[in-house]
This record gives structure tokens, C-alpha cells and sequence, in this order.
């Protein structure tokens, strides 16, 4: 009888182990939903962009019958007309007609990509976890004659996608830290470029600053980026922007598995970035 009630708690014991062990799977490694689609950002118009130096263009006559017909003001004549300079203020020497005019840039998906960096101990060996996706999205427009009135738009990223080294954490890290069946993306609303300003010319490298406002997973939390651009060609912009968030302030909370010892706190996000023109 005793045996007999022995062998059943070790059978129902062994039930509930194997059943704890599947949801347990199903709960840190189960399959996640796939990315939704191409990615895609919110776009800006160029149209109501103007930089603080930035000029309405002086009237034309609208016909050629009115451009033969008007008449310089009396009180000038032909000596007294004011000389055309041929420096640098003369738009008629600018260097690229192009520079001039507001330009719509988008990020390279193809040649983008995002990178986390964090500290963890896996199975007693401590290293350097890195994820990236090149599923990023974004706008930015700028007129390289005065950069200062520079805008960028949203940048979108797909947490779907963002994939380490290893499968079983890639698992865990979309089901129970980022919860990317519920939370596809994070998202980084630029508020504040802060040191950005001059004109820009092929091989000049600027850095600076953005501000805004990061949302992982429900939680928004203020963000500074610090940047560095180069502008390759005035159709091919590269450069990267990197910032440093803690894991306690978007709640990134990460289940306790008996392989894994200690994740760090600090995570380390870079966004490695080619802007290319939108096609008109």
C-alpha cells in the first residue's frame, strides 16, 4: 500500500515536472510573432522646413512682355546701379545648385543597422552581449547650405527582429523582457537638436545632440543621443548615434534562469546609419 502510494507521488511528481517544464518553455522560449511587414517611417515635409536664415525669393516679372516693359527706378541711372559682387555672396558662383534646397533624407535599412550591448555571465563565463536588426526606419530634412534648421523625424525600430547570438535568449528576450507580441516597436521621437549648425560640404563631419522622448515596450522615458555625421556626398549622409539607458528606468526585467548569473544594468544602444534622398 505505502509502495504503491509512494510510486504514485513519484509518478505525479515526475506529471507536474514535465508539465512545469513545458510551460516554462512556453513561458521564456516560445515561438513569437514574426516582424508585421516592411518598415516604414512617419514621413516629414520638406515644404515646411525653413531655416533661420532661410529667404522669401524676389518677384519676376510673370511674362516676357512685362520683363521688356519694366523700367529701372528714375532716380538711378545706369552708372549709379550698384555692382555685382563675384565673392562668396554671389549666388550665382554657389558651389552645388542642389545645397540650397531643403532635402528629404531616409535611412538606408539595407545599409543601417541597431545595436544593443549588454553585460551578462552565461553559464559562469562573463561577456559582452551584442543585438542588432537593420529594421530601423526614419526621416531627417535638412538644407546643407544652413543645417541649423535641420529636422529629424521619428526613427522606428522592430523589436521583432533584433537577434543575439544565441536563439534561446533572442526567445526570451522577445517573450519576456521586450513582450514583442504586444510591443512591435520602439520608437524615439526626436524633441531638441542641440551644437548643429553652419553649411555643409562633402567631407565635413559634424557631431551634436538629440533629445527625445524613447518608448520601449509601454514606458517612455527622455533620451539624448550623441551624434556624429559625415556628409559623404551631398546624396549619401553616414554616420552613428549612440546613448546609454538603464534597464530599471523602462522596466527590462529579465527572468531568472539558472544558466544565467548576472545581466547588467547599463545598456549601450547604437544606431549605425546611411542616409540616402527620397525618391521624388
Amino acid at each position: 500500500m505505502k509502495r504503491g502510494l509512494l510510486i504514485g507521488m513519484v509518478g505525479l511528481a515526475v506529471v507536474i515536472a514535465i508539465g512545469g517544464g513545458v510551460w516554462l518553455y512556453d513561458w521564456v522560449l516560445g515561438a513569437t510573432q514574426s516582424a508585421s511587414g516592411p518598415l516604414s517611417a512617419p514621413t516629414l515635409a520638406a515644404a515646411t522646413l525653413l531655416s533661420p536664415s532661410a529667404s522669401l525669393p524676389k518677384a519676376t516679372p510673370t511674362t516676357e512682355m512685362e520683363a521688356l516693359t519694366t523700367e529701372p527706378p528714375a532716380e538711378l541711372s545706369e552708372t549709379e546701379a550698384p555692382s555685382v559682387s563675384q565673392g562668396a555672396g554671389d549666388p550665382t558662383q554657389a558651389a552645388d545648385p542642389a545645397a540650397s534646397e531643403v532635402v528629404i533624407y531616409q535611412i538606408n535599412q539595407e545599409e543601417s543597422e541597431v545595436r544593443f550591448n549588454i553585460y551578462e555571465e552565461l553559464r559562469g563565463a562573463p561577456k559582452d552581449v551584442i543585438g542588432t536588426t537593420h529594421q530601423v526606419a526614419g526621416q531627417v530634412a535638412v538644407n546643407l547650405n544652413d543645417v541649423s534648421g535641420a529636422q529629424v523625424g521619428e526613427i522606428l525600430i522592430n523589436a521583432r527582429t533584433l537577434a543575439t547570438d544565441d536563439e534561446r535568449r533572442n526567445q526570451a528576450i522577445r517573450n519576456r523582457i521586450l513582450f514583442t507580441d504586444q510591443y512591435e516597436f520602439i520608437r524615439f521621437q526626436p524633441t531638441q537638436i542641440s551644437g548643429l549648425s553652419g553649411s555643409a560640404a562633402p567631407g565635413q563631419t559634424f557631431t551634436f545632440q538629440i533629445s527625445g522622448d524613447l518608448t520601449i515596450k509601454d514606458v517612455t522615458r527622455p533620451v539624448v543621443f550623441d551624434v556624429t555625421v559625415q556628409v559623404e556626398t551631398i546624396e549619401r549622409l553616414s554616420g552613428t548615434a549612440k546613448a546609454t539607458i538603464h534597464r530599471a528606468d523602462f522596466n527590462l526585467n529579465v527572468p531568472s534562469v539558472p544558466f544565467v548569473a548576472n545581466v547588467g544594468e547599463s545598456i549601450l544602444l547604437e544606431i549605425n546609419f546611411v542616409l540616402t534622398p527620397v525618391a521624388s
